[in-house]
């Protein structure tokens, strides 16, 4: 089977924009992880596509990006070169639906989720909508400043279909967040500040059935108002009760459409967890997984895809703590 893994931001997603190197940084450590536990599954040919302006890749065939080509030429390239594809990108502005779509248009095999669990998992209101309604704690989310109630302390300000930190401010009134939702012509949502842990599930997902690969922890910052991540820490939290694993569960009924790898981000609060979103693709905790568990999940994700149903894990050796640095120095 050859698979086409696509990267976004390092694929050639930001031909003709600026190239920021955090974030560059970091897409292109999911990458060479995803590459590398593909290239150990027998059977497995692999294809990928490159911003010309990063580093070259070994052992991987490669598709450069052209000078004046669109954004997604190179996807289009890459999926009629391969049997498969997995996209990772952005929800925001429809990129991941996007890509997902013309996977299953072009009939070859989506190693992720589907367009309409991407659609419901890219927007934060209608998330916290959704799993709310199936009884699981979650961030009160508002889009409109008169719904907000004028809890005291900070809140969180962020786009509706951003990705990960991206954007998220934190204002210290809820008047400021209020101010914020006006000027954002619907497009932004306000979260009031919950303090606890900040945290995160790395789980497959079929069927309406979830398997919890990892509890992760987060290390934020906040930096002049703006909120990101500068650490983590894989497999950082074990879950011997087992309520992270009915957690998982309870997200992957709530959405049943949710396909094969998937990450939850929430907040460890003194009364339990709090969901604050579903990623429905590759997060960075992806990078330290292999080593953590001594599990390649890139293997477990295809033959998921291929039967629809959740794979058998196979036995573990002793998992570890893995810790990722996302800051380079003079961030």
């Amino acid at each position: 089977m050859r698979v086409f893994a696509y990267e976004f931001v390092t694929g050639g997603g930001l031909v003709g924009q600026p190239l920021p190197a955090g974030l560059a940084r970091e897409a292109d450590m999911m990458l060479r992880a995803l590459l590398c536990d593909l290239a150990a599954v027998p059977g497995v040919q692999l294809v990928t596509s490159r911003d010309p302006r990063l580093g070259e890749l070994t052992g991987t065939e490669v598709l450069a990006t052209r000078e004046g080509e669109e954004s997604l030429a190179s996807y289009h390239r890459g999926l009629a070169a391969a049997d498969a594809a997995w996209p990772t990108a952005p929800e925001a502005a429809g990129v991941l639906e996007q890509l997902a779509q013309l996977t299953l248009t072009e009939g070859k095999l989506l190693l992720g989720c589907p367009p309409d669990a991407i659609r419901l998992s890219a927007s934060k209101l209608h998330t916290a909508a959704v799993l709310a309604g199936a009884g699981i704690p979650t961030v009160p989310t508002f889009a409109r400043a008169s719904g907000m109630p004028p809890a005291p302390g900070r809140w969180v300000v962020k786009p509706d279909d951003g990705a990960g930190c991206d954007s998220t401010e934190v204002v210290p009134h809820w008047r400021e967040a209020q101010e914020r939702l006006q000027a954002g012509n619907g497009r932004l949502v306000a979260q009031p500040w919950v303090e606890g842990d900040p945290r995160s599930l790395s789980l497959l997902c079929a069927a309406g059935q979830a398997v919890l690969l990892s509890v992760n922890q987060q290390c934020m910052r906040i930096r002049n108002g703006r909120l990101s991540l500068v650490g983590l820490g894989v497999n950082a939290v074990p879950d011997p009760s087992g309520h992270y694993g009915a957690l998982a569960r309870s997200v992957a009924a709530a959405i049943p459409s949710l396909r094969g790898y998937v990450g939850i981000d929430f907040i460890q609060t003194e009364e339990g967890p709090v969901v604050l979103e579903i990623n429905p693709r590759l997060t960075t905790s992806y990078c330290g997984l292999r080593s953590a568990l001594g599990v390649n999940v890139a293997e477990l994700v295809l033959e998921l895809s291929r039967s629809g149903m959740l794979p058998t894990l196979p036995r573990r050796r002793a998992a570890q703590r893995i810790d990722l640095a996302l800051e380079a120095p003079g961030d």
